[in-house]
């Protein structure tokens, strides 16, 4: 060995490239350090006088496996994940060793696809969304190649590896009021898929069905009788929250009234439309309690009901509907729950007629049972006590209460009947 090293001389380095046997490799655009060198015989150990010789080989490698190159190569294997060809000493697997067209000894640096998936599924790189990393063929700008401490040969943890090109969220996070649970604490991939998904943002599973999976009591959302629309939709849970951080509680952008009103603007909502809710709002004196502190949801399930409207509670949809234990508890849940039981009172209202219950009188009259929006806006009115100034819509006409308030009652002039009045202290005579 020592007398070949020592008659070894560039030349000889020369006539192994020219002499018509291995002259592709000095065509490689990147060489390996010992090829451009000359220094074949640092690889290379002749074991004949001649070569070539018909039948034989002329030379062997001084050494096999991963031997060969740790001679000039800090030797891999000292981390907790091995990249399998690497653990077998194939370091050939993917590096020529002679020479590449591209970097490291690879044919494909810039693209690594066909390199990569000569030995990994190809279904992962044909999905619909694709990570950018993935769809350039930039495998190793999430993967080490030879060796991690991480599952996957990812570099570093998921997360710093995500957050290493996602700079924005990782500013974003630190100044978030709300941030998601599992972006806090989890890797990314718990939602992601890291290479590609035939769902929108790499999504392990579509909305909602994804959220779902940590959130299993909205389940049953899906399937209620008025379910809110949006959730259905493609953007499923993502239509109203934000996934990773937000301004407000609730992973919502805004906060709760806005973001419902972000909606609830329009004139052409749904079919049938909605009722324009920003628009009854705007400029009215009197708010009803939930929406006066921006909350919605206190009266409405923002996923689904099986009520009315997504209403928390039971309510009618029909306008002349006879009161009966349960069917008005959208209202009573926070209204006095006795309002409507009692046909004679003096505490559960001051809507009364001496010790008569008009509410009673209205809402449980067997014949023509009015619902509460008959007499009140359920949102904001510029009447006291919501008490409609517009009318309730009663076909192509709209109900006018003429209404007044006097300290101990009232009267009203509708158009289902003559003006009439009440008072608490000196009933009045209807005869």
């Amino acid at each position: 060995m020592g007398a070949l090293l020592a008659t070894w001389s560039p030349a000889l380095a020369d006539s192994c490239l020219t002499a018509g046997c291995h002259q592709p490799i000095s065509a490689m655009k990147a060489q390996h350090e010992p090829v451009k060198g000359g220094e074949c015989l640092s690889c290379h150990v002749k074991q004949s006088a001649n070569h070539p010789t018909p039948g034989a080989k002329g030379f062997k490698l001084t050494a096999t496996g991963a031997a060969l190159c740790s001679q000039c190569h800090d030797p891999f294997g000292k981390k907790t994940v091995v990249h399998a060809p690497v653990k077998e000493g194939d370091c050939t697997s993917c590096h020529n060793p002679h020479g590449a067209d591209g970097r490291y000894l690879i044919n494909a640096s810039d693209d690594q696809t066909g390199l990569c998936m000569s030995c990994h599924d190809s279904a992962m790189i044909k999905q619909k969304y694709m990570h950018g990393p993935a769809a350039v063929g930039a495998c190793t700008k999430c993967h080490d190649p030879h060796e991690s401490n991480t599952k996957g040969l990812i570099r570093g943890t998921v997360r710093e590896s995500c957050l290493g090109c996602h700079s924005d969220f990782a500013a974003s996070f630190k100044t978030a009021q709300v941030v998601h649970p599992p972006v806090q604490k989890d890797p990314c991939t718990l939602c992601h898929d890291p290479h590609g998904s035939a769902t929108p943002f790499m999504l392990a599973k579509k909305m909602p069905d994804l959220c779902i999976g940590c959130h299993s009591g909205f389940a049953k959302k899906l399937e209620a009788k008025v379910p809110h629309k949006p959730l259905l939709q493609d953007a499923g849970c993502g239509s109203c929250h934000s996934a990773h951080f937000a301004k407000a509680k609730g992973l919502l952008p805004f906060d709760e009234l806005t973001t419902c009103l972000s909606c609830h603007d329009k004139d052409n909502l749904g079919k049938p439309a909605l009722r324009n809710i920003k628009k009854e709002l705007a400029g009215k004196k009197y708010l009803h309690g939930p929406v006066a502190k921006g909350e919605c949801k206190a009266c409405h399930d923002p996923h689904g009901s099986d009520n009315f409207r997504m209403l928390k509670g039971a309510y009618p949809s029909a306008m002349y509907v006879p009161y009966k234990e349960g069917m008005y508890d959208a209202c009573l849940g926070c209204h006095e729950k006795n309002l409507l039981r009692f046909a004679d009172t003096t505490i559960y209202t001051n809507f009364r007629n001496g010790n008569r219950n008009l509410h009673y009188v209205h809402v449980v009259n067997s014949r023509k049972g009015r619902s509460c929006r008959v007499c009140h806006d359920v949102h904001a009115s510029d009447g006291q006590k919501l008490i409609t100034k517009d009318g309730a819509k009663f076909g192509d006409w709209k109900i006018p209460l003429n209404f007044k308030l006097t300290e101990t009652g009232g009267s009203c002039a509708p158009g289902c009947h003559r003006e009439l009045s009440y008072d608490r202290k000196s009933a009045v005579s209807y005869k």
